[in-house]
């Protein structure tokens, strides 16, 4: 019987759908992008990846590569920066192909307390966590439309889902996200474009352990969720490359859970 627990590696699944086709990632230099940027580099993907943090990106370039798989495309974008973000997914579009896979991963769960909120720091958190999901589709369909097809995964989060405290402006633009990820699907569904929102939950990245979770209530999460087992950044990966590639090819306008059932 497979220990998925002792082995998890012995469960992952290849996609030869996968192999050559390009994918843009965004954010894809740390935490759960890190990993998405890895499993499609690992499947034979030509990726391209956005970030601002270039140190981490450029080491895990050198980290692909000297793994043998083909080395990411990675560019510095500030994706709150509209006009700019689209001129790099279109200049990825002329260097690599026309892209067929579209990753919008980036985000920033930035808490604030409740009374502290105000207009600026709200419209920020829109503008990081659910602004560039839009555009960057708008962006990429004219190369999917050209390649005879595509599939976008929009990253949610299971927290709008539960409902987190002092979390409110990042919850309203993660449930956006299906909102938007099912008027995409039917707009983009006639190119065989397909739409689906990929919502991990509570995901330990180093991030989320340096900043909001101790010990004890990352074991107040494992108490809640059906498997207690930690959702690791690679389940949510792997969950990304099952709706990318053409094993799901009849899968659109849907939103997947990765949270072990805590919800």
């Amino acid at each position: 019987m497979l220990n998925q627990r002792n082995n998890p590696a012995t469960a992952a699944a290849r996609y030869p759908s996968l192999q050559n086709r390009v994918a843009i990632i965004t954010g894809g230099a740390s935490g759960i992008g890190e990993a998405i940027v890895r499993a499609f580099a690992a499947n034979g993907a030509r990726v391209a990846f956005f970030d601002i943090q270039d140190e981490p990106a450029e080491r895990l370039v050198r980290d692909i590569a000297a793994a043998g798989d083909t080395a990411p495309t990675y560019t510095h974008c500030d994706l709150t920066d509209i006009a700019a973000f689209q001129a790099a997914i279109v200049a990825v579009g002329k260097t690599l192909g026309n892209a067929t896979i579209l990753v919008n991963n980036a985000a920033n769960d930035f808490r604030q307390p409740f009374a502290e909120v105000t207009p600026e720091s709200f419209d920020r958190s829109i503008d990081i966590n659910l602004r560039p999901h839009f555009f960057a589709a708008q962006a990429v369909a004219p190369q999917m439309r050209a390649a005879g097809g595509g599939s976008i995964v929009n990253v949610s989060s299971g927290a709008w889902v539960g409902g987190i405290a002092d979390l409110q402006a990042y919850s309203a633009a993660k449930a956006g996200i299906v909102g938007l990820t099912n008027s995409l699907a039917r707009q983009l569904g006639p190119d065989r474009i397909r739409v689906n929102a990929l919502a991990p939950g509570a995901v330990m990245t180093e991030r989320q352990k340096r900043l909001w979770h101790t010990p004890e209530s990352t074991a107040g999460i494992l108490a809640q969720q059906c498997i207690p087992e930690l959702v690791r950044e690679q389940d949510v990966a792997d969950a990304a490359l099952f709706l990318a590639a053409d094993d799901s090819r009849m899968i659109t306008k849907q939103m997947l859970l990765v949270n072990a059932g805590l919800r």
